[in-house]
């Protein structure tokens, strides 16, 4: 199947977007953590690699002045600062759980209708897990798909037979790998949202009104009854996955901030340590031509530096998505 220019996108966000499996991991895929560890251990790195360098230089400022002081009194400060627009954020994301009673039932109310909508579309009471609701409507999709392809009035061995056919397949294989995916993925984690991202809804509405606009005239009443089912189910699942991934965005900025005020603690300790313990003399010898004096202020630095590095690694994510996923209709903001 293809689109308008002729060119089938992948179904995997990464591929679609054009970059390598290690961008891929770093912007989606990698736990937070072990992102924010790789940030903290290349600085130690590269930080070791270019004061042995410039060893004598390095030496130099440190015996002939207060270097370290200088240093780690800036990072305490910048430590304090960000652990104040951390609480910032906290606040942000709250207010938008907070509102007077009308708003939080006019809140409900829309969430129950849609949930109504869901029902009707799939057939059965929508799931309250997020995963296992969004796979009911991939599922529901993968439904309609197979019902269009296998009921098609268009005679077989044509154009517009064969790529219909080939369209409702290509769907069906998306939503048997998304469905899978979601099964049992745990809200909370990106699993959920990284399936999610892996449906193109969007670009089958749009294929679909191509097909519809192109074939119209010699499709049947039950042809074009049977697109609109599946348009409509891919229109829903749009919302759904809007809604999930919102609250994945406040889920994720309240870990945030949960886990950079746990990192300002070491971070703070450390800092105050080097300003009022540590100096030239502090580790005196080398190890492999290395001075332990570097590894102490490299470690050191890595460690004040967790709290913006944790930062760093949530904000990735969560720009990356928001920059794919700013078109809920059938726009494709993307070559």
């Amino acid at each position: 199947m293809s689109d308008e220019s002729g060119t089938t996108p992948s179904n995997t966000i990464g591929n679609r977007i054009g970059i390598s499996r290690v961008k891929s991991a770093v912007l989606f895929r990698a736990n937070r953590f072990a992102v924010t560890a790789g940030f903290a251990l290349a600085i130690f790195l590269a930080f070791v690699l270019v004061t042995t360098l410039f060893e004598s230089l390095f030496l130099q400022q440190l015996s002939g002045g207060d270097m370290i002081d200088t240093m780690f009194a800036t990072m305490l400060s910048v430590v304090l600062t960000g652990t104040t627009l951390v609480v910032s954020i906290g606040q942000l994301v709250l207010a938008q759980e907070t509102g007077p009673l009308g708003d939080q039932r006019e809140r409900m109310d829309n969430a129950m209708e849609f949930r109504e909508f869901t029902e009707d579309l799939t057939g059965r009471p929508s799931p309250a897990d997020p995963g296992d609701f969004l796979a009911a409507l991939v599922d529901a999709t993968a439904t309609k798909s197979t019902t269009l392809r296998d009921e098609l009035s268009l005679p077989r061995s044509t154009d517009a037979h064969d790529e219909i056919r080939s369209f409702a397949d290509g769907v069906v294989e998306n939503a048997a790998e998304v469905s899978s995916a979601l099964a049992g993925a745990e809200f909370g984690t990106f699993d959920v949202l990284s399936a999610a991202l892996d449906f193109n809804y969007g670009w089958k509405i749009a294929r679909i009104e191509h097909l519809e606009a192109e074939y119209g005239e010699r499709l049947s009443d039950g042809d074009i009854a049977r697109f609109e089912d599946l348009k409509t189910a891919l229109s829903m699942f749009g919302p759904a996955r809007e809604h999930v991934k919102t609250l994945y965005f406040q889920w994720g900025l309240i870990d945030l901030s949960q886990m950079i005020l746990y990192a300002a603690i070491p971070a703070t300790v450390v800092a105050g340590l080097m300003i009022a313990v540590v100096g030239p003399a502090t580790a005196p010898g080398a190890t492999l031509g290395v001075e332990h004096i570097t590894l102490v202020v490299g470690a050191a630095l890595s460690v004040t530096l967790l709290p913006f590095l944790l930062f760093a690694s949530y904000l990735f994510r969560i720009l990356s998505v928001a920059k794919r996923t700013l078109a809920i209709e059938p726009l494709v903001l993307r070559e």
